[in-house]
């Protein structure tokens, strides 16, 4: 599956302005490197996105990023070592997939549907604080909550929510409560989230740490496609 020419242009223009740097800077780096010096900021970032690539932070990481090729960069251990002078802290290493076609997506006689914040909690507190933490599902304006309405009181078990990111790109989250976990509720969430970010006119953005086989399965059967990579550290003040 591939993106649409269109899909993929307004991607580029979405993350050259989250890197601060010119609406073009994607779109004209086929092939090559940016770098994009900020002796104030707080990361370094290495991002890969459709053959292009850029790296964002302090003069001195750009100039130690310049010896090194894209695939050692996209390794978290590598910035990690890079920063070590610095205080270097990891963020992670993380895939970056979109999706630009309305997933199939068949009514459930099973569950209902529903955006309320109270269930994104309730929901919040049946996982563990790593998974609620990453998530963020609570703290989503868009959302919505699978909840079984055959109990007294319904129990929501799966969620899924987005944040719109420079107004152009619906960031994706996904929630599952531990025992209804390997049952397909993730993917078909996702969907109705997806949908939902579609019909708003914004590109659905899924990002997955590349250790994290269950959220990369997840946006695979959502209909995402990979296009690129995130790797970042956090550098001491």
């Amino acid at each position: 599956m591939e993106l649409d020419s269109g899909t993929v242009s307004i991607i580029q223009l979405g993350w050259s302005r989250l890197l601060k740097l010119d609406d073009t800077a994607f779109a004209e780096a086929a092939g090559e490197r940016i770098y994009h010096r900020d002796d104030d900021a707080e990361l370094v970032t290495f991002v890969r996105l459709f053959g292009a690539e850029a790296i964002v932070g302090p003069g001195w990481a750009l100039d130690a990023a310049a010896e090194l090729d894209g695939d050692n960069l996209a390794r978290h251990s590598t910035l990690l070592q890079l920063t070590r002078d610095q205080g270097g802290r990891g963020l992670g290493a993380a895939n970056l997939y979109f999706c630009d076609s309305l997933p199939a997506l068949n009514p459930r006689d099973d569950a209902a549907v529903s955006d309320d914040h109270a269930f994104a909690v309730a929901l919040e507190r049946l996982c563990p604080p790593d998974d609620t933490a990453e998530v963020g599902l609570s703290d989503l304006e868009h959302r919505a909550i699978l909840v079984d309405d055959a109990q007294a009181p319904p129990a929501p078990f799966a969620g899924a929510g987005y944040a719109i990111w420079s107004g152009i790109l619906a960031h994706m989250g996904v929630l599952t409560a531990p025992d209804h976990r390997g049952q397909g509720h993730a993917t078909y969430i996702a969907k109705v989230a997806v949908e939902e970010a579609m019909a708003a006119g914004l590109i659905p953005q899924w990002r997955a740490r590349t250790d994290n086989t269950a959220s990369i399965r997840t946006a695979l059967s959502a209909g995402f496609v990979e296009c690129g990579s995130q790797t970042s550290v956090l550098l001491s003040k």
